[in-house]
C-alpha cells in the first residue's frame, strides 16, 4: 500500500500479519532525486542528488531453518513473495523479479567481510512510485543490506554500504550503474545535495537553500527496451573513451574529443558532448550554490534536460512535454528529467510562489496531451539509509 508514510509499528504489524511474528530488525534507506550530473557517475564524473524523504522500509528475522523467504508489498499494495532456500542465488523473474535486490545483496556480502543469515523472513514495503526516477531499486538494495548486516550486531559505513548496493546491481541484477543511486541514498542529509566524485568514490555535502522545492512530476511511462537502451548508452560513452585514449570520459577535454571528432561515429560523438557537459554544469551548480545564485542553478537544469533531449537521446515526448510547460511558469527555476531516463520522472526546482496549484495546472496540460494525469510529488531533502528499529535482545 503506497502510503505517504509508514510508521515502525505499522511496518511490525505488517511483518507480523504475513510471517506470524514481530521482526528483529526495521531499517529504512531513501529514494533518491538526481539533482545534476545525467549519466555521468559511471563516466567516472561528478554528480548531485539529494536523498528525499521517501524510500523503502525492511522489517526482517531470522528463522530456524535454511529457508529465505521474502515479501513485497509496495507494487499496488499486491503482496508478492519469493521461498527459496538459503544459499539458493537464482535469478527471478516475472512478478517476482524485485527479489533480485536483496538476493543480489546476499551474494556480494562476502566479499565485504559480512557473514549471510542462513534463514530468514523479510519484508519490504515502500512508498517510492516504482518506475518514477526515484531510484527504488537502491533503497531495497541498502535497506537489505542494513537488516542483514545489523541483525549480527554489526555496523556498516555509508561508504561501504553504497558499495555494497551497486555491487549486486552490477554483478547479480546485471545493471551496469555507477555509484550515484546508492551513494545519495547511504549519505543523504536533510537541506543538502549529496555531492560525489565517482572516480574517487568521494561524497560531500552541499547545502540547500531552505526557501527551494522539489516537485516531481512522474509519467509513469517507461520505454520498452529501457534496460538495453541504458546499456548502450553505458557501451557507447566506453567507447567514446577508448576512442579518446582515457580510462573514463571524465578524464578527457572538450578540446581532445574535437581533435578526433571525426575517427568516432556521430551518436558516440553525442554522448561524449553530453557527459563533458553535464560535468561542467555539476562544477558550476556547486559553485553556484556556494552563492546562493539558485536562479542560476535553475538554468543549468533545464540545459541538462536539453542535453539529454538532443545529445544523450534518453528523453521523451511525455518529458520533453512537461519541461517544456514547467520553465515558463514565475517561480520555476528550472526542470529536468531525473533518473536513467526513457520515461520516468521530471524534476522541476521551484521557489515558494510554485504551489499545489501550479503543479495541478501543470498536470491538467499534460493530460490534455497525453490523457492521463502525472503523479506529482512535492518531495523534501531527507536523511540517509539507516537502522529504525533493533529488537532488544537478539535471538
Amino acid at each position: 500500500m503506497l502510503l505517504d508514510n509508514w510508521t515502525t509499528e505499522q511496518i511490525r504489524r505488517k511483518f507480523a500479519d504475513v510471517f506470524g511474528h514481530a521482526p528483529e530488525i526495521i531499517t529504512f534507506a531513501p529514494g533518491r532525486i538526481e539533482f545534476l550530473g545525467n549519466h555521468t557517475d559511471y563516466n567516472g564524473g561528478p554528480v548531485l542528488g539529494a536523498a528525499i524523504n521517501r524510500g523503502v522500509w525492511v522489517a526482517f528475522a531470522r528463522r530456524a531453518d535454511s529457508r529465505w523467504r521474502m515479501a513485497s508489498d509496495y507494487r499496488q499494495g499486491v503482496l508478492h513473495t519469493v521461498d527459496v532456500a538459503a544459499y539458493e542465488f537464482v535469478k527471478q523473474c516475472g512478478e517476482a523479479a524485485w527479489a533480485n535486490y536483496p538476493l543480489g545483496v546476499l551474494s556480494v556480502l562476502p566479499a565485504y567481510g559480512y557473514s549471510v543469515p542462513d534463514g530468514f523472513n523479510f519484508l519490504a514495503t515502500s512508498n517510492l512510485p516504482v518506475g518514477s526516477g526515484l531510484s527504488s531499486s537502491a533503497a531495497i538494495e541498502l535497506a537489505s543490506a542494513l537488516a542483514f548486516i545489523a541483525v549480527t550486531g554489526r555496523h556498516c559505513p555509508p561508504d561501504i554500504l553504497a558499495q555494497i548496493g551497486r555491487s549486486a546491481e552490477n554483478d547479480f541484477v546485471k545493471v551496469p550503474c555507477g555509484i550515484l543511486d546508492q551513494g545519495v541514498s547511504a549519505f543523504g542529509r536533510s537541506n543538502h545535495l549529496v555531492h560525489i566524485d565517482c572516480r574517487h568514490n568521494q561524497f560531500e555535502h552541499v547545502r540547500l537553500p531552505t526557501d527551494v522545492n522539489f516537485w516531481i512530476f512522474n509519467t509513469h511511462t517507461k520505454h520498452a527496451l529501457v534496460d538495453g537502451l541504458y546499456a548502450g548508452r553505458h557501451s557507447e560513452c566506453r567507447q567514446a573513451a577508448t576512442l579518446l585514449g582515457v580510462a573514463t570520459l571524465a578524464d578527457a577535454t572538450f578540446g581532445q574529443l574535437e581533435a578526433v571528432r571525426s575517427l568516432m561515429p556521430e551518436p558516440v560523438v553525442k554522448r561524449a558532448l553530453h557527459v563533458l557537459g553535464e560535468i561542467a554544469r555539476v562544477r558550476e551548480a556547486i559553485a553556484s550554490l556556494a552563492e546562493g545564485a539558485v536562479p542560476r542553478v535553475g538554468k543549468l537544469l533545464t540545459a541538462s534536460h536539453r542535453s539529454s533531449q538532443k545529445l544523450f537521446e534518453n528523453s521523451s515526448p511525455e518529458l520533453n512535454m512537461l519541461v517544456d510547460s514547467l520553465v515558463v511558469i514565475p517561480g520555476v527555476y528550472g526542470a529536468r528529467l531525473t533518473g536513467g531516463g526513457f520515461g520516468g520522472a521530471v524534476l522541476a526546482l521551484t521557489g515558494q510562489d510554485f504551489q499545489a496549484v501550479e503543479a495541478r495546472a501543470v498536470g491538467v496540460h499534460y493530460s490534455h496531451r497525453f490523457g492521463a494525469e502525472p503523479q506529482i510529488l512535492q518531495l523534501r531533502s531527507g536523511e540517509g539509509a539507516r537502522v529504525l528499529n533493533k529488537a532488544t535482545h537478539l535471538r
